[in-house]
Protein backbone atom coordinates (compact mmCIF):
# COMPACT_ATOMS: atom_id res chain seq x y z
CA UNK A 1 0.00 0.00 0.00
CA UNK A 2 1.24 3.62 -0.43
CA UNK A 3 0.13 7.51 -0.14
CA UNK A 4 0.19 8.75 -3.12
CA UNK A 5 3.17 11.12 -1.85
CA UNK A 6 6.54 10.59 -4.77
CA UNK A 7 9.78 10.01 -3.39
CA UNK A 8 11.83 10.13 -6.21
CA UNK A 9 11.49 10.26 -9.86
CA UNK A 10 13.26 7.60 -11.63
CA UNK A 11 14.96 6.90 -15.25
CA UNK A 12 13.83 3.96 -17.36
CA UNK A 13 17.69 2.58 -17.93
CA UNK A 14 16.31 -0.73 -20.28
CA UNK A 15 13.28 -2.25 -21.06
CA UNK A 16 13.30 -6.17 -22.05
CA UNK A 17 10.42 -7.57 -23.35
CA UNK A 18 9.72 -11.02 -23.14
CA UNK A 19 6.53 -11.87 -25.52
CA UNK A 20 3.21 -9.85 -23.43
CA UNK A 21 5.43 -9.31 -20.71
CA UNK A 22 8.11 -7.20 -19.60
CA UNK A 23 10.65 -6.38 -17.51
CA UNK A 24 11.65 -2.90 -16.03
CA UNK A 25 14.97 -1.14 -15.23
CA UNK A 26 15.16 1.78 -13.41
CA UNK A 27 17.84 3.69 -11.83
CA UNK A 28 16.90 5.81 -8.63
CA UNK A 29 18.09 7.65 -6.20
CA UNK A 30 15.97 5.82 -3.52
CA UNK A 31 17.77 4.29 -0.58
CA UNK A 32 17.50 0.69 -1.84
CA UNK A 33 19.38 -0.38 1.18
CA UNK A 34 15.81 -0.58 2.90
CA UNK A 35 14.15 -2.14 0.19
CA UNK A 36 14.49 -6.23 -0.70
CA UNK A 37 14.02 -8.56 -3.42
CA UNK A 38 10.09 -8.96 -3.24
CA UNK A 39 9.28 -5.74 -1.60
CA UNK A 40 6.48 -3.40 -3.58
CA UNK A 41 7.62 0.36 -5.44
CA UNK A 42 5.20 1.90 -7.00
CA UNK A 43 6.39 2.74 -10.54
CA UNK A 44 3.73 5.56 -12.43
CA UNK A 45 1.16 4.32 -9.47
CA UNK A 46 1.46 0.53 -10.60
CA UNK A 47 2.47 -1.55 -7.66
CA UNK A 48 5.53 -3.38 -8.75
CA UNK A 49 7.70 -6.29 -7.05
CA UNK A 50 11.48 -5.95 -6.95
CA UNK A 51 12.96 -8.74 -8.58
CA UNK A 52 16.57 -7.84 -8.58
CA UNK A 53 18.31 -4.57 -7.51
CA UNK A 54 22.02 -2.74 -7.42
CA UNK A 55 23.73 0.19 -6.94
CA UNK A 56 21.10 2.63 -7.38
CA UNK A 57 18.64 0.75 -9.84
CA UNK A 58 16.37 -2.00 -9.51
CA UNK A 59 14.20 -4.52 -11.45
CA UNK A 60 10.66 -5.51 -12.10
CA UNK A 61 8.33 -7.54 -13.85
CA UNK A 62 5.55 -6.12 -15.60
CA UNK A 63 2.98 -9.26 -16.36
CA UNK A 64 0.96 -8.80 -19.53
CA UNK A 65 -2.22 -7.05 -17.26
CA UNK A 66 -0.11 -5.03 -15.90
CA UNK A 67 1.09 -3.52 -19.18
CA UNK A 68 -2.29 -3.87 -20.68
CA UNK A 69 -4.47 -1.81 -17.86
CA UNK A 70 -1.36 1.06 -17.77
CA UNK A 71 0.92 3.15 -19.45
CA UNK A 72 4.37 1.02 -18.20
CA UNK A 73 3.55 -0.89 -21.60
CA UNK A 74 4.78 2.63 -23.91
CA UNK A 75 7.96 3.12 -21.53
CA UNK A 76 11.13 3.64 -23.46
CA UNK A 77 14.83 3.96 -22.23
CA UNK A 78 14.99 7.06 -20.29
CA UNK A 79 12.00 7.96 -19.77
CA UNK A 80 11.16 9.66 -16.30
CA UNK A 81 8.89 7.96 -13.71
CA UNK A 82 7.27 8.49 -10.24
CA UNK A 83 8.56 6.14 -7.61
CA UNK A 84 7.22 5.37 -4.09
CA UNK A 85 8.66 2.93 -1.56
CA UNK A 86 5.49 0.95 0.02
CA UNK A 87 3.83 2.15 3.01
CA UNK A 88 4.89 1.38 6.83
CA UNK A 89 2.84 1.18 9.63
CA UNK A 90 4.07 3.55 11.11
CA UNK A 91 4.90 6.11 8.72
CA UNK A 92 2.66 9.54 8.04
CA UNK A 93 -0.07 8.96 5.52
CA UNK A 94 0.41 12.41 3.43
CA UNK A 95 -1.46 11.80 0.98
CA UNK A 96 -4.30 8.81 0.85
CA UNK A 97 -4.74 5.56 0.70
CA UNK A 98 -3.21 4.19 -2.59
CA UNK A 99 -3.15 0.47 -3.52
CA UNK A 100 -0.57 0.48 -6.74
CA UNK A 101 -3.79 -0.93 -8.78
CA UNK A 102 -4.34 0.89 -11.56
CA UNK A 103 -8.20 1.54 -13.20
CA UNK A 104 -7.39 2.27 -16.77
CA UNK A 105 -5.18 5.07 -18.60
CA UNK A 106 -6.54 8.63 -18.70
CA UNK A 107 -5.33 10.67 -21.23
CA UNK A 108 -4.25 14.79 -20.09
CA UNK A 109 -7.12 17.01 -22.03
CA UNK A 110 -6.53 20.52 -20.81
CA UNK A 111 -3.28 22.28 -19.12
CA UNK A 112 -3.91 26.06 -18.59
CA UNK A 113 -2.21 28.19 -15.49
CA UNK A 114 -3.77 29.87 -12.84
CA UNK A 115 -1.36 32.28 -10.83
CA UNK A 116 1.56 30.15 -9.77
CA UNK A 117 -0.16 26.65 -10.63
CA UNK A 118 -1.57 24.15 -13.47
CA UNK A 119 -5.15 23.17 -13.95
CA UNK A 120 -4.84 20.21 -15.71
CA UNK A 121 -8.30 18.00 -16.30
CA UNK A 122 -8.07 14.46 -17.27
CA UNK A 123 -10.39 12.00 -19.38
CA UNK A 124 -11.36 8.88 -18.28
CA UNK A 125 -13.24 6.02 -20.12
CA UNK A 126 -16.40 4.23 -19.46
CA UNK A 127 -18.13 5.09 -16.10
CA UNK A 128 -14.87 5.36 -14.13
CA UNK A 129 -16.21 9.05 -13.24
CA UNK A 130 -18.40 7.47 -10.72
CA UNK A 131 -15.82 7.14 -8.02
CA UNK A 132 -14.25 10.28 -8.38
CA UNK A 133 -16.22 13.57 -6.76
CA UNK A 134 -15.51 16.69 -5.97
CA UNK A 135 -12.90 17.00 -3.27
CA UNK A 136 -12.41 13.78 -2.82
CA UNK A 137 -8.64 12.15 -4.00
CA UNK A 138 -7.47 10.62 -7.02
CA UNK A 139 -4.04 8.62 -7.99
CA UNK A 140 -2.64 10.41 -11.21
CA UNK A 141 0.47 8.65 -12.21
CA UNK A 142 1.43 7.42 -8.65
CA UNK A 143 0.52 11.27 -7.12
CA UNK A 144 -2.41 11.40 -4.92
CA UNK A 145 -4.38 14.88 -5.58
CA UNK A 146 -7.68 16.19 -4.90
CA UNK A 147 -10.69 16.57 -7.38
CA UNK A 148 -10.87 20.47 -7.86
CA UNK A 149 -14.19 19.60 -9.98
CA UNK A 150 -15.37 16.68 -12.03
CA UNK A 151 -18.21 15.64 -14.77
CA UNK A 152 -19.33 12.58 -16.99
CA UNK A 153 -16.17 11.60 -18.24
CA UNK A 154 -13.66 14.23 -16.75
CA UNK A 155 -12.12 15.93 -13.64
CA UNK A 156 -9.56 18.46 -12.85
CA UNK A 157 -6.71 19.00 -10.18
CA UNK A 158 -4.76 21.72 -9.33
CA UNK A 159 -0.77 21.42 -9.55
CA UNK A 160 1.23 23.41 -7.15
CA UNK A 161 4.51 23.90 -8.24
CA UNK A 162 5.93 21.69 -5.98
CA UNK A 163 4.08 18.96 -7.44
CA UNK A 164 5.28 20.14 -10.81
CA UNK A 165 9.18 19.90 -9.97
CA UNK A 166 8.69 16.75 -7.74
CA UNK A 167 6.88 14.46 -10.25
CA UNK A 168 6.63 13.74 -13.95
CA UNK A 169 3.30 15.35 -13.65
CA UNK A 170 4.85 18.63 -14.87
CA UNK A 171 6.40 17.34 -17.85
CA UNK A 172 2.82 16.37 -19.11
CA UNK A 173 1.37 17.43 -22.70
CA UNK A 174 -2.42 17.60 -23.61
CA UNK A 175 -2.78 14.22 -25.22
CA UNK A 176 -0.73 12.25 -23.03
CA UNK A 177 -1.51 9.29 -21.19
CA UNK A 178 -1.83 8.86 -16.89
CA UNK A 179 -2.40 5.95 -15.20
CA UNK A 180 -5.53 6.28 -12.83
CA UNK A 181 -6.17 4.81 -9.77
CA UNK A 182 -9.93 5.78 -7.75
CA UNK A 183 -10.41 6.07 -4.09
CA UNK A 184 -10.86 2.14 -3.13
CA UNK A 185 -13.24 3.32 -0.42
CA UNK A 186 -15.75 4.05 -3.19
CA UNK A 187 -15.50 0.86 -4.75
CA UNK A 188 -16.61 -1.09 -1.81
CA UNK A 189 -19.04 1.16 -0.87
CA UNK A 190 -20.99 0.43 -4.37
CA UNK A 191 -20.22 -3.78 -4.14
CA UNK A 192 -22.01 -3.38 -0.58
CA UNK A 193 -24.54 -1.37 -1.82
CA UNK A 194 -25.71 -3.47 -4.62
CA UNK A 195 -24.33 -6.99 -2.92
CA UNK A 196 -27.91 -9.54 -3.07
CA UNK A 197 -29.91 -7.17 -5.49
CA UNK A 198 -29.97 -10.58 -7.83
CA UNK A 199 -31.58 -12.37 -5.31
CA UNK A 200 -34.01 -9.75 -4.73
CA UNK A 201 -32.00 -8.30 -1.29
CA UNK A 202 -30.29 -4.66 -0.96
CA UNK A 203 -28.96 -2.36 1.90
CA UNK A 204 -31.60 -0.02 2.97
CA UNK A 205 -33.13 1.58 6.00
CA UNK A 206 -35.16 -2.18 6.62
CA UNK A 207 -32.10 -3.68 6.10
CA UNK A 208 -30.42 -2.46 8.25
CA UNK A 209 -32.91 -2.05 10.87
CA UNK A 210 -33.43 -5.78 10.10
CA UNK A 211 -29.68 -6.68 11.19
CA UNK A 212 -29.71 -4.40 14.21
CA UNK A 213 -27.74 -1.38 12.98
CA UNK A 214 -30.50 0.74 13.29
CA UNK A 215 -32.67 1.68 16.18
Amino acid sequence: MFTGIVRDRGVVRSVNRRGGEAVLAIRTGLDLREVSIGDSIAVDGVCLTVTAKGEGEFSADCSVETLSRSTLGDLRPGDRVNLETALRLTDFLGGHLVLGHVDAVGVVAEKTRSASSIVLGFSVPGDLDRYIVEKGSVTVDGISLTVNRCERGRFWVNMIPHTAQATTLGEKKVGDGVNIETDIIAKYVEKLLTYGTDRGQKINLNFLAEHGFLR
